[in-house]
C-alpha cells in the first residue's frame, strides 16, 4: 500500500512536496525528489506523509523525515541509533540513543546503494517491532481474592 494521504488542506504529498521545492527553488528541492526517488525504489510500499510541515516516510512506523535547512538537507531516522552503518551515511545526532541523521550539503554525494540498503533494514526493524508487539502475550489482571 503506497499511501500518499491529504494533508488537511486536502492536498497530496506529491502535491505538497512540489510546492516546498518551487519554494526552495534550488538544489536542497532537487535532493529532496532524488532522495523520495531512492526511498520508493527501497520500499515499494513507503507510506509519504505530511507533517510537522516536513516530508515524513513510514512502513509498519517512522522510517525518515525531510528536513530542509538554509546550507543542508536532514534526514532523520527515527530509530537510527539502533540500525548498523557499515557506510558511515550518518552524520548527525551520533550522541543520541534512538535517533541517527544525514546531513547533505550542496554537491556531496550520497552512497545511493547503502542510503537504500539503510531504509530497508530500518523498514525490517519497524516490522519485526510490530510482530513482537502482536506476538507479545498480554497481561492477565490480578484476580480478585475470593472471601
Amino acid at each position: 500500500m503506497n499511501h500518499t494521504g491529504p494533508d488537511p488542506a486536502g492536498k497530496s504529498f506529491a502535491q505538497l512536496l512540489r510546492h516546498r521545492v518551487a519554494d526552495l527553488g534550488d538544489w536542497r528541492g532537487e535532493l529532496l525528489l532524488s532522495i523520495r526517488a531512492l526511498i520508493k525504489e527501497a520500499d515499494p510500499d513507503v507510506v509519504e506523509e505530511w507533517k510537522w510541515n516536513i516530508p515524513v516516510w513510514s512502513h509498519g512506523g517512522l522510517i525518515t523525515t525531510g528536513e530542509t535547512y538554509q546550507a543542508s538537507v536532514k534526514l532523520t531516522f527515527a530509530r537510527g541509533a539502533s540500525l548498523k552503518d557499515p557506510a558511515r551515511l550518518f552524520t548527525s545526532s551520533l550522541e543520541g540513543n534512538v535517533r541517527r541523521a544525514i546531513d547533505l550539503r550542496e554537491g556531496e554525494p550520497l552512497n545511493e546503494k547503502a542510503f537504500k540498503a539503510l531504509v530497508r533494514a530500518a523498514v525490517e526493524q519497524n516490522l519485526a517491532a510490530a510482530d513482537a508487539k502482536k506476538s507479545k502475550p498480554k497481561a492477565k489482571a490480578p484476580r480478585a481474592k475470593k472471601k
